[in-house]
């Protein structure tokens, strides 16, 4: 061949070839989370910052010489780069071991690196149980100050290795905006971090979904999510104060989009990106229930999504208005109830039963509205205690957050307006990095007895984490006497109080 033909070659060759593409790994800023975990499965979630495919790999050895590894999706724009894998086949009451890593779309070559984390499986058989739940995240302008340490309370739940978290509410704050400093009643100043769709009321999708980014940049709650499965249920800072599905916000200056029902709609999709819980994006249903061996039954139930408005709250009769669970979901929890096998009940509730949580002067956004018999919104929920009393079903108890500080309550009916119904506990446990307040007004109609309560002094609100008034609880179940040990605990992991509960045989 001449050279001009090879010279000829070479210059064409050049003008077809594709420059080989340098092409960045992926990067998971935001750590993994597990939730909804079952006897034989989990939803593991993750979060590429591009285009990637997940890949999860599960073991039950520390060392993964076990390992398997399960394909999940692609992780794309329209989730956010959010992904979940529902991984089934695990064995039952077992610590499972994880490790998140998301391949880029661009060159199957280039993978982020690894992210672990640990999850225990719900038992078939009688195990110790031991867990811990609280609510209200990120509340009232108090974000993430890392001068201070971040959102330390996370960093003390994680020191009692629970075998999971119950999330009671109020996961974000969407209409709380995070400033970058806040002054404090001693002078000095409380330092957060900011971010732009923190700066403003979440109206967009992005900015819901940049609600859940923020939490996710403190260093605790993403130790803590690796180290500790997830049930979440939402109230109503996830979406804005106090909303209800009929809810125009006219006289809300902050917001341009005025439909509680397009602002519910984008938070809970971005409350399915985020959370690693198992969602169906058709059945839009949150409330659920997990079954943990012999011992325990949990029902995650939801008062937000299908209420009525806030009224006074004084109807003599249910009817549209007085609708809080809606009665759809309060068969489910009836049937469940009733077939359930397992020595305790336990109900995460994202509102407390016999606590006074007002909506502006006249109208309420509980159940409770103030000493009586069984009114409004509280005749739903006396039909349901009536029916737990007349079935004998025994053994319930409520576990609840939203009123930013510690209680527990005994339902006493010889001291109640209505007095049809068995007496039961409920403790209430929160904020976790928000503004304390309370206590709040007790509403005679079911009898709640205050058997211990730690809130601010009179007069003061809203208390930065700082003060130290940070609350959770901790429950543990013996697997031998069955006897729940509720304990209410500190930001420092002190324990306030504890009651042992026999169970009625």
């Amino acid at each position: 061949m001449s050279s001009k033909l090879i010279l000829g070659a070479v210059l064409a060759a050049n003008v077809f070839a594709v420059p080989a593409l340098a092409v960045e790994k992926p990067m998971q800023p935001y750590g993994v989370q597990s939730g909804d975990v079952t006897t034989e499965s989990a939803i593991i979630w993750g979060r590429s910052d591009s285009s990637a495919r997940m890949m999860v790999e599960v073991a039950t050895k520390a060392d993964f010489s076990d390992a398997r590894m399960i394909e999940g999706p692609a992780a794309l724009e329209d989730t956010d780069y959010t992904a979940k894998v529902d991984v089934t086949g695990l064995p039952s009451g077992t610590k499972v071991y994880y490790r998140v890593t998301f391949v880029s779309l661009d060159d199957i070559n280039v993978k982020s690196e690894p992210v672990e984390g640990v999850l225990h499986t719900a038992p078939t058989a009688a195990q110790d149980i031991r867990f811990v739940w609280s609510g209200d995240t990120a509340g009232q302008g108090w974000g993430i100050n890392e001068e201070w340490g971040g959102m330390k309370i996370y960093a003390e739940m994680a020191k009692a290795e629970p075998q999971f978290f119950i999330h009671n509410g109020d996961s974000i704050y969407a209409d709380g905006p995070i400033k970058a400093e806040v002054e404090l009643a001693d002078g000095t100043v409380w330092k957060n971090i900011t971010t732009p769709e923190k700066s403003k009321v979440a109206e967009t999708l992005d900015e819901f979904r940049g609600a859940y980014r923020y939490n996710l940049m403190d260093k605790n709650l993403r130790a803590f999510n690796a180290a500790v499965p997830m049930y979440v249920q939402w109230d109503d800072h996830e979406t804005t104060n106090n909303w209800y599905p009929q809810e125009m916000l006219t006289a809300d200056t902050r917001y341009a989009v005025k439909s509680a029902a397009m602002l519910s709609a984008r938070a809970k999709q971005a409350f399915a990106d985020y959370m690693p819980i198992r969602y169906s994006a058709e059945a839009e249903k949150i409330y659920r229930m997990f079954e943990y061996g012999p011992l325990m039954d949990l029902y995650m139930i939801d008062m937000r999504t299908y209420r009525g408005p806030n009224t006074a709250n004084r109807q003599e009769e249910q009817g549209p208005e007085t609708v809080f669970m809606g009665a759809e979901q309060i068969k489910w929890l009836k049937e469940g109830l009733l077939s359930s096998d397992a020595t305790w009940k336990v109900i995460a509730s994202d509102m407390p039963i016999g606590l006074v949580v007002r909506d502006g002067k006249e109208h309420f956004e509980n159940m409770a509205n103030g000493d009586g018999p069984a009114l409004g919104r509280e005749l739903e929920f006396a039909d349901l205690l009536r029916f737990i009393k007349d079935e004998k079903i025994e053994n319930v108890v409520f576990l609840t957050a939203d009123v930013h500080y510690t209680a527990a309550h005994y339902y006493d009916p010889e001291k109640a307006q209505f007095k049809d119904f068995a007496p039961f506990w409920e403790f209430v446990s929160g904020p976790l990095n928000a503004g304390t307040f309370g206590p709040n007004d007790l509403d005679n109609t079911f009898g709640p007895q205050v058997e211990y309560v730690k809130a601010p002094e009179a007069g003061k609100a809203n208390l930065p984490p700082s003060d130290g008034l940070q609350f959770f609880g901790q429950v543990d179940i013996d697997a031998e006497s069955e006897v729940m040990t509720v304990s209410l605990k500190d930001l420092t992991g002190a324990t306030l109080y504890k009651v042992d509960l026999d169970p009625a045989k």
